[in-house]
């Protein structure tokens, strides 16, 4: 069996997240704390207790979700001896889960992958005022089609592909306008339903330039050691080692299309029958079950998943 050990992207938040890992694991509970130091802020709490309003903030959404990825990581390598670089063929995030990825392959260390994921979140949270942008996913459409809708759709304002995560469903983002005129065109042009994500800015779309210029400075003074393992990147759905070009990429990405559905396609091709999903939620093994049946995919979250994963 060659594995990818895959991380979740933003969307998969949720308040619990991460708790029982903290109750059965200590090395779960060092983990957040290791995070709570980096950022000098409790987001453990937060992310255990809530409030949801603050835990659903893009700048704290973002480091929680790497934190509970990276707790799982530490807690297989623990409990089962299951290192990333000695079972992984490939590792791959989405949007923010490639910093996740980054850090399990050894790649950024834990408190400069936390730091700068709380600098992206609050950076794209800045780069467009709130209500002025809007992302939508076009379901029962490919990726041409949607292409197709959003240069419809734009009309000199931004709206673009952002997210192409499987058959069938691929995310616009851009101006608020221009979102809502793809949902009617969608609709003329044969989608199954669209649907209005409710996030707080329009991700990987041009209005995020500011955005990827702080997180260029950023990367700048961090250090980017070359993964253990190859990393999948989003921008360009093809295998990626070089950590300048890492840093190139994850900038590119800011503003870029995540190409999920063709790294999943591509982590096929190179081999890959299995990919296990590190962190909260399920979204990513979902989405994998819809780009390609044969694929084995499964979610470790919990100390029930991870039990009954190292059981088989």
């Amino acid at each position: 069996m060659t594995q990818a050990f895959v991380f979740p992207g933003q969307g998969s938040q949720a308040v619990g997240m991460g708790r029982e890992l903290a109750e059965a694991f200590s090395i779960a509970r060092f983990t957040f704390q290791e995070v709570d130091e980096a950022l000098k802020q409790n987001l453990s709490r937060l992310m255990f207790e809530g409030p949801e309003s603050d835990l659903l903030l893009t700048e704290n959404a973002q480091p929680a979700l790497m934190a509970v990825s990276l707790a799982v990581v530490r807690v297989l390598a623990e409990q089962g001896g299951i290192h990333v670089a000695e079972r992984a063929a490939f590792v791959a995030g989405h949007s923010l889960g490639e910093y996740s990825a980054l850090a399990a392959a050894g790649s950024l260390t834990l408190g400069d992958a936390s730091r700068l994921l709380k600098i992206r979140g609050q950076a794209m949270q800045k780069a467009v005022p709130v209500g002025k942008g809007a992302m939508a996913a076009l379901l029962g459409v490919d990726l041409a089609t949607a292409q197709a809708i959003a240069a419809e759709a734009a009309q000199g304002e931004v709206c673009t592909a952002g997210n192409d995560n499987s058959p069938g469903q691929v995310v616009v983002s851009g101006h608020r306008e221009a979102i809502e005129r793809a949902l009617s065109i969608a609709a003329q042009r044969g989608a199954k339903r669209s649907v209005m994500l409710s996030v707080s800015a329009p991700f990987h779309c041009a209005l995020m330039a500011p955005a990827a210029a702080v997180m260029e400075k950023a990367l700048e003074e961090v250090t980017v050691a070359p993964p253990t393992v190859p990393l999948v990147a989003n921008i360009s759905a093809s295998a990626v080692r070089d950590p300048v070009e890492i840093k190139r990429l994850l900038v590119e990405q800011v503003t870029g299309l995540v190409r999920w559905h063709e790294s999943v396609l591509y982590l096929k091709a190179q081999g890959v029958d299995s990919l296990i999903e590190l962190g909260a939620g399920k979204v990513l093994s979902g989405l994998t079950r819809r780009i390609d049946r044969d694929l084995k995919a499964v979610s470790l979250g919990t100390p029930t998943d991870i039990d009954a994963f190292l059981t088989a």
